[in-house]
């Protein structure tokens, strides 16, 4: 497993429970004896068995160990019995692929880690999976995104047992939001495993990714892949699943999240190298596939930011992302 993935909800528990004593006794369950492996190296001792009829809420992780643990019969059978004592059920993680195995995801909505949301939908079509939240409740069953989404689910949990206020002074003490703004969707790679295995399509996705200023219509691909604009559209959807203005423009939000990460080039020099043409342009197209703008994406994930000697103010580059100035209060 993934040790986050259990730790991280455990921290909120014991928080929630010192801000109002009593109000959680967390307990690891796990199937065999010994010590239950994580992918950090970290071996952690479950401190027995767990009786499935006593069980309020019951959260499973995720991790590298959960093909295997699918196909643990008796484990499935133990998680299935568990849920129907249980007040509610929740999955931090690829945990969603063992409450899906159990059928306990069956005709509800769902989310898990980015980089598992197709193989959930692929393998379990019966379950509706929401691929950019950071969790979803369906009635008594709660998913959640990857690894530290689970604190955000659990701090969820909190403030529906306990009030706001106790969520929010778990989150302040754990430096954490209380709800994080935007999806998952700003934190994955949102064109892995979407490229055209056929020629010509291949090698037009990848001249498109090094021409992304070019002229990238339809029409215009179409062309440079000799094919008609009809026949090029259906062919593109067929071998990706998306559009071509769809894809062209995911390539490029993926290109001007990588400059704004890796350079401190002005917001207007990222979205015209990108082929946003302008800032606004850009930053629509940036809440619409990230659901926040550049500048808030490049104040989360830029390592620039690590650097002093940088000012702010020169990784700004239109009047829509500057910092507003405020008197006596100049940006570090």
């Amino acid at each position: 497993m993934q040790a986050l993935d259990l730790v991280g909800p455990m921290e909120v528990f014991s928080g929630a429970a010192r801000a109002v004593p009593g109000a959680y006794e967390v307990r690891v369950a796990a199937p065999g004896d010994g010590g239950l492996g994580t992918s950090s190296g970290l071996t952690i001792l479950p401190p027995g068995d767990v009786s499935p009829a006593g069980i309020d809420t019951l959260l499973v992780c995720g991790g590298p160990g959960v093909s295997a643990a699918a196909r643990d019969e008796r484990l499935i059978g133990w998680l299935r019995e568990a849920a129907a004592h249980s007040r509610r059920v929740a999955s931090v993680c690829t945990g969603a692929l063992l409450l899906a195995r159990a059928g306990l995801l069956d005709g509800r909505r769902a989310t898990t880690h980015w980089s598992a949301c197709h193989q959930l939908a692929a393998r379990y079509p019966q379950v509706t999976v929401e691929p950019d939240a950071i969790f979803v409740r369906d009635g008594p069953v709660w998913t959640s995104a990857g690894v530290t989404a689970g604190m955000d689910l659990a701090l969820a949990l909190v403030e529906e047992d306990l009030g706001r206020d106790v969520a929010l002074e778990v989150a302040r003490w754990l430096v954490l939001f209380i709800k994080r703004p935007g999806g998952q969707s700003q934190f994955s790679a949102q064109l892995a495993g979407q490229r055209p295995r056929a020629e010509p399509l291949r090698a037009l996705t990848e001249w498109v990714g090094r021409n992304l200023a070019a002229d990238l219509r339809v029409e215009a691909l179409a062309e440079r892949a000799c094919m008609s604009p009809r026949n090029f559209s259906r062919a593109f959807r067929r071998e990706t699943g998306m559009t071509p203005a769809k894809y062209v423009e995911l390539a490029r939000v993926q290109a001007a999240r990588q400059a704004l990460a890796d350079t401190v080039d002005g917001v207007d020099s990222v979205a015209a190298r990108c082929g946003f043409g302008t800032a606004e342009t850009m930053r629509r197209a940036f809440h619409r596939h990230l659901g926040i703008g550049p500048a808030d994406y490049r104040e989360r994930f830029s390592s620039a930011f690590l650097d002093d000697s940088i000012p702010m103010s020169s990784m700004r580059g239109s009047d829509a992302d500057r910092v507003p100035a405020v008197p006596g209060v100049h940006p570090a």
